[in-house]
């Protein structure tokens, strides 16, 4: 490898660099797309209590102490109980949007990167292909050796782009694939939430002459 990086050319070290920044996204999304973290189980007991007869304020309160992105889209359809169901959906689905957003940040780094590093390598193997050749019809094929070590550093860097790339579509993929089935969660969650603030058998004139949601009057 060190070998590889003395006669590697500008290609093999944008490669280099390119590999440290896939393994620094690879471990950050990581820690940023743990479960808990992102659907803790403690709100998801607290809402599956909600619904079964607990108060919506009780819930709130659990979305402040378990700051989360569901905490955040079930703390947004508590507070705006007042409004229609359609709206409140809507400004949930808008946030959802957001947070989802701000899951698949990282990871469209490791996309870009699965990218660019074999396009890398391909064109760091052309380039030394280029050079080797260029210096042979100078100086002639005077030793074998040199010709077939010119052709070992030309392809390394191919080598070097597929190694970059396969770990990083690996783990993009596998993000990709989580950060859905977190989507599916959120949805599913904050779906069974505006079941319970919105019963399908309350009339908007129930609602405007109570005041409040169903879940505070409980």
């Amino acid at each position: 490898m060190l070998q590889l990086l003395r006669d590697g050319d500008l290609y093999i070290w944008a490669l280099v660099a390119t590999s440290v920044v896939a393994l620094a996204m690879t471990i950050e999304r990581g820690i940023a797309l743990r479960w808990g973290r992102i659907i803790p189980g403690r709100l998801l007991e607290e809402l599956e209590r909600y619904t079964r007869g607990g108060t919506a304020a009780d819930l709130e309160r659990a979305t402040l102490q378990h700051e989360s992105p569901l905490g955040r889209l079930l703390r947004l359809g508590i507070e705006n109980t007042r409004r229609p169901r359609e709206e409140n959906h809507d400004a949930i689905e808008t946030r959802a949007r957001r947070e989802v957003s701000r899951l698949e940040r990282g990871i469209v780094v490791l996309e870009i990167i699965v990218g660019i590093a074999p396009l890398l390598g391909l064109v760091g193997t052309v380039h030394g292909l280029i050079a080797l050749f260029g210096d042979l019809g100078q100086m002639g094929l005077g030793d074998s050796s040199v010709f077939a070590r010119g052709i070992a550093i030309a392809l390394n860097a191919t080598l070097l782009g597929l190694l970059v790339a396969i770990p990083s579509l690996i783990f993009w993929s596998y993000y990709s694939r989580k950060i859905e089935s977190m989507a599916i969660e959120m949805e599913s969650a904050c779906a069974e939430l505006l079941e319970h603030l919105y019963p399908r058998n309350e009339t908007p004139s129930s609602r405007s002459g109570t005041g409040s949601s169903p879940s505070r009057s409980n």
